[in-house]
């Protein structure tokens, strides 16, 4: 007489076919390890409740999951890789003109962001001047000919690439404090002679702080996810009419000028919110805060006071800009009248807006 074995319901067989099954014989004659007449199909309920199909049901969800994320995350990583718009032997890349290129890098601010602080030489480009943030600190870089702590090393289809995507000749993003959200829009002849210019001053060897930011902010693809959120490539957000003049000013407001960079106000991502484009922001260097230029702050102002400020300085009501303002003046002051005079008239033209606060 055979004792029972009490683990027999719990044993698994493995058929010929290779298909598992569960015995629940309880005499030994049904126990053999040889398939035969008494083995029994696979039961979806066990023991003690739970089901084979619940768990490949689970596990079916799983695998979903896992498919899901990894098609999600690779659209992400897809979506926000850096994208270089210019290569080396770009045909329309050719040798461009410095003393135009002077007049780009005025229009442009270039040395009021990258002149090295406390010195007075505005072609200096040593770069270093600190601009905060809600996301921490970061430093202007060198653009000075340099070959080590500037640009020196750069083709014109590098620079192209930094002002029109924002992306580095390492293939990495540049945070959107330079602000190429507005350069993207730049003409290509701009570019060319820009960077003619920029090779004729002298290189300067400073090599600038490091960014003083938060460690999530350090990881740049983030900058890819901003970008493609914000950052529309090579569009300008001018408004055009048709006039000649004012559609200069709007090219030179709206592109290279950046206005819009200072005088508005940000979202959380550190993006211009829409509705306060040039009704005024907190100033890039954490002190101040940069007026309303829409004609719903300067709406008193005369296309004539406006263009005298530009030249000088000085104010309708007899004062003079300062800050941040009265180094921009330095290089608008270098422009043609001209030019001076489409500002005036396409700022005169924009939608009157209420200031914005911080």
């Amino acid at each position: 007489m055979h004792e029972a074995n009490p683990w027999l319901p719990l044993v698994a067989r493995i058929r010929p076919n290779g298909l598992p099954t569960v015995n629940n014989a309880s005499s030994p004659s049904e126990s053999g390890c040889v398939a035969g007449p008494h083995m029994v199909e696979p039961s979806l309920v066990q023991d003690d409740g739970t089901t084979i199909l619940g768990f490949k049901m689970k596990g079916s969800w799983l695998f979903s999951i896992a498919i899901a994320a990894i098609f999600i995350s690779s659209t992400v990583w897809v979506l926000t890789k850096p994208h270089l718009p210019f290569s080396a032997d770009d045909p329309r890349l050719t040798p461009g003109d410095a003393e135009r290129g002077r007049l780009v890098f005025a229009a442009g601010d270039c040395g009021s962001c990258h002149a090295s602080p406390g010195q007075p030489d505005r072609l200096r480009l040593g770069g270093d001047l600190a601009l905060a943030s809600p996301y921490g600190t970061f430093r202007t870089p060198n653009i000075s000919p340099d070959r080590q702590a500037g640009i020196g090393s750069w083709s014109v289809a590098d620079l192209a690439n930094a002002l029109a995507a924002g992306v580095s000749p390492a293939k990495k993003h540049y945070y959107p404090v330079f602000p190429y959200a507005s350069y993207t829009g730049m003409k290509i002849d701009d570019i060319r002679d820009l960077y003619a210019f920029l090779r004729t001053l002298e290189p300067v060897a400073d090599h600038p702080q490091p960014h003083d930011i938060a460690l999530l902010f350090r990881i740049r693809r983030f900058v890819g996810l901003w970008k493609f959120l914000f950052f529309n490539e090579g569009r300008s957000e001018g408004m055009l009419n048709g006039d000649p003049l004012h559609d200069r000013g709007a090219y030179l407001v709206e592109v290279v000028g950046h206005c819009a960079e200072c005088h508005s106000s940000r979202n959380v991502f550190g993006a211009i919110e829409p509705i306060t484009r040039f009704a005024g922001g907190v100033s890039s260097e954490g002190v101040g805060f940069n007026p309303n230029i829409t004609p719903g702050g300067i709406g008193s102002w005369s296309e004539n006071d406006i263009t005298m400020m530009l030249r000088s300085g000085k104010t309708p009501d007899h004062g003079y800009v300062g800050w941040s303002m009265a180094d921009v003046v330095r290089n608008t002051a270098e422009l043609t009248e001209a030019d001076r005079i489409a500002v005036a008239r396409y700022l005169k033209s924009l939608p009157p807006r209420p200031t914005a606060h911080p």
